[in-house]
Formats: structure tokens, sequence, C-alpha cells
């Protein structure tokens, strides 16, 4: 049996365009739906922005320390 493939090595970059990629979906197929609604339509949006979600619950945000915070 054919086991796929569970480890992908993206760079930060390579992220960041499959995330602009989804978020323009995203974008087009709201504004089809605003148009006239469709629940298949409707299930691919939700699906998507759960993708999305998932994609920023694993970021890690980086905040410089900052210099002139008193120390306890």
């Amino acid at each position: 049996m054919v086991k796929p493939n569970e480890n992908f090595k993206l760079s930060v970059r390579d992220l960041e365009i499959i995330e602009n990629a989804l978020n323009a979906k995203v974008s087009r197929r709201s504004m089809k739906l605003m148009e006239n609604y469709d629940v298949e339509l409707a299930k691919e949006v939700t699906e998507l922005r759960e993708l999305l979600g998932r994609f920023h619950n694993q970021k890690i945000f980086y905040r410089p320390e900052d210099r002139f915070a008193t120390k306890k």
C-alpha cells in the first residue's frame, strides 16, 4: 500500500504564497456568494477559511524584546 508523503519542506515564503492564494480564492468565492448564494460554494468557502485558520494557528509570531522595559 502506498503511503502519502507527510513531510513537506516548504519555506516561509512558500507558505506565504499559499496563504495569499487561499485568501484570494476565498475573496473570489465570497464575491460569487454575494451575487448568488450556493450551498456547495458556501461549504467550499467555509473549508478554505478553516484551512486558513489552521495556517494562522500554527504560526509563531516574533515580537522583539522591548529594550526599555523595566526588568523585575
